[in-house]
């Protein structure tokens, strides 16, 4: 695959198929045998799994929350496309708007700063792991007690 190609897969139908609150196609950008682990701050990785076993979290699940919740915008993408190795990384803004039916909706939107680690195998996202700051958390914990580390402590 060409840069181009990473490019497309990542933000037209990986990203855009999420925008779209389209879960099929979403998980169709992965790999039979995906993984996506998020890191947030000081919190414990979630991991979520296209072939769970007993007490692993599917795939579509972590889409299904998200979706439920919020409508997601991505903007301001950065790529690092490694062609040879099959990877790249990409830095992006995400704005959650949360549902008014959503139980986040007393947080309001947050703007998230993410960088998505990607790697590739026969043209799908085989592992990503996204890596998010949640900036307007900093200096205190926001309306569900996240915080994005654990300094400074109370």
């Amino acid at each position: 695959m060409t840069r181009d190609d990473y490019v497309d897969l990542v933000e037209r139908r990986y990203f855009g198929s999420v925008t779209q609150a389209d879960v099929p196609a979403t998980v169709a950008c992965f790999t039979d045998d995906a993984s996506v682990t998020i890191y947030h701050g000081d919190a414990a990785p979630r991991f979520f799994k296209a072939q769970p076993a007993a007490g692993e979290t599917p795939l579509p699940r972590f889409f299904e929350h998200l979706l439920a919740n919020y409508e997601p915008q991505f903007t301001e993408f950065v790529h690092y496309v490694d062609e040879a190795g099959e990877r790249c990384a990409a830095m992006f803004l995400v704005t959650l708007t949360p549902k008014p039916d959503s139980a986040y909706r007393d947080a309001g939107v947050q703007r998230l700063r993410n960088c998505n680690f990607f790697r590739y195998r026969d043209g799908l996202i085989h592992e990503m792991t996204i890596y998010y700051s949640n900036p307007g958390t900093a200096g205190g914990a926001d309306a569900h007690g996240s915080r994005p580390t654990g300094f400074p402590q109370a």
